[in-house]
C-alpha cells in the first residue's frame, strides 16, 4: 500500500515517535508498505512519521544514490534505533526530503555513527556505518526524533526559506506523489 507522505508543517514531523513492542502492529507489512511508499516517491528513505504514523521506525535503501567511493549499499528497516556514538569531522552534504519536496540544503553531519536497532524480524543488531549510508540514516533518525533538515540550516537560511516552507504546508507545491498537506488541499 503506498501511503500518502506527510507534508512539512504537520505535527507529527515535530513529534518523537514512540517505541514500538513485539506484536503490537504487523510490522512486517508496515515495513513493506513503507518501502513501496519510499520507491514511488523515488526516496532512499523514509521515516513512520513521514506516513503519519508517529513511531520509531524508518526504511532506507542506498542503492539509487550514486558516489564514486563503492560504499556498500543498504536496504534496510530499523525499529527502535538507537545511535550510540557519532564521530569524525562534520562535513557538509545537501539533503533534501519527501515531506519538504523542492528544497535542498547542505546540512553537516558526523561520517561515522554506530546504531543499536531491532529488523523486522525483531533480531537485535549494533553496527557501525559511515559516509552516505550514515547520512541518510542520521537524517530518517531526525524524523522519529521530530527533527526536520530545516532545523539545522542557519537562522538566515530559515528566512529565506519561511515563504516556501509555509508554501508546502498549504499545499502550494508540486510532488511527483500523492501528500498529505496540514493546511490546505
Amino acid at each position: 500500500m503506498i501511503y500518502p507522505i506527510v507534508a512539512y508543517g504537520h505535527p507529527v514531523l515535530k513529534t518523537r515517535g514512540k517505541d514500538l513492542e513485539e506484536g503490537e502492529i504487523d510490522v512486517k507489512q508496515l515495513v513493506d508498505d513503507m518501502f513501496e511508499t519510499m520507491y514511488n516517491a523515488n526516496g532512499v528513505g523514509l521515516a513512520a512519521p513521514q506516513i503519519g504514523k508517529s513511531l520509531r521506525l524508518f526504511v532506507i535503501d542506498t542503492d539509487p544514490i550514486e558516489d564514486e567511493e563503492d560504499q556498500p549499499k543498504v536496504k534496510q528497516a530499523f525499529i527502535n534505533p538507537q545511535i550510540l556514538e557519532e564521530e569524525g569531522e562534520e562535513w557538509a552534504f545537501e539533503e533534501g526530503c519527501l515531506s519538504i519536496p523542492n528544497i535542498r540544503e547542505d546540512v553537516n553531519r558526523k561520517p561515522n555513527i554506530r546504531l543499536k536497532y531491532y529488523d523486522e524480524n525483531w533480531q537485535e543488531h549494533e553496527k557501525e556505518f559511515d559516509g552516505f549510508v550514515a547520512r541518510v540514516i542520521q537524517h530518517e533518525y531526525d524524523h522519529i526524533e521530530g527533527i526536520l533538515f530545516t532545523d539545522h540550516v542557519s537562522a538566515f537560511k530559515k528566512r529565506i526559506l519561511k515563504g516556501k516552507l509555509g508554501n508546502i504546508s498549504k499545499g502550494k507545491v508540486s510532488a511527483d506523489y500523492k501528500m498529505l498537506f496540514p493546511l490546505g488541499k
